[in-house]
């Protein structure tokens, strides 16, 4: 059984569970984050990202530059969806399970 959330609860259940993603910042209705990894982890992590996304259809920006990877997930122009914050949740999952190995 799932929820009904009206629009007001459902900005705050969203923003309750952004803030419970520790290093994600939210910029309008994107949230980002900043990694610093090297260039095996990034290829590792992306292709766990990939098949996440996938199954979520949904497509996150992520960018390599110098030691670090970038990610932003959402467009600015349409509100967040929970399948973004979860895809986030799951990036966040990801990255330690590629940090720890």
């Amino acid at each position: 059984m799932r929820a009904l959330f009206g629009s007001r609860a459902k900005h705050d259940y969203l923003s309750d569970a952004i803030t419970l993603l520790n290093g994600w910042t939210r910029e309008g209705e994107q949230i980002r984050r900043t990694l610093v990894i090297d260039d095996t982890q990034h290829a590792a992590l992306t292709e766990r990202v990939k098949v996440v996304s996938d199954a979520l259809h949904l497509r996150p920006d992520i960018s390599r530059r110098a030691d670090h990877t970038q990610i932003c997930v959402g467009h600015g122009s349409t509100p967040l969806t929970e399948g973004e914050v979860l895809l986030a949740a799951r990036i966040e999952d990801a990255y330690r399970a590629v940090t720890e190995a």
